[in-house]
């Protein structure tokens, strides 16, 4: 039986910290390997947040766990193209800490800042 719905109410503050940050729907998803906190971005861009690191989320929101946050780059007929990869104890630290990274790595988009929604990676 699916547990989108039970991870959802488990993960609650966390699919509201994503949403509130980046100002997008923040839903949880099957991910083939377990579950997993998404957002969506322009350009087939998206990341996924799990707090048992690439397991998934665990369900037992009270273990302590620390947070990982992945960006992804989608394309046509290819595997989606991992571009970071950051890890904190603490979700809204792990999303800051990746927003920064895609900017030092180069792979920050202009368009990610439409309608000053997210701030410049330079300001993390």
């Amino acid at each position: 039986m699916p547990r989108t719905r039970e991870h959802a109410d488990n993960y609650a503050d966390a699919l509201t910290v994503l949403a509130t940050a980046t100002h997008r729907p923040a839903n949880v998803v099957n991910t083939g390997a377990g579950y997993a906190i998404r957002v969506d971005f322009e350009y087939n861009r998206y990341l996924l947040a799990t707090d048992h690191v690439v397991e998934g989320l665990s369900g037992d929101t009270t273990a302590g766990s620390r947070w990982m946050v992945r960006f992804y780059q989608d394309s046509a007929g290819a595997d989606p193209e991992l571009l970071v990869t950051v890890e904190q104890e603490w979700l809204v630290d792990a999303f800051d800490l990746a927003m920064a990274e895609l900017g030092r790595t180069g792979n920050w988009i202009d368009a990610d800042m439409k309608l000053g929604e997210l701030s410049s990676p330079g300001d993390v």
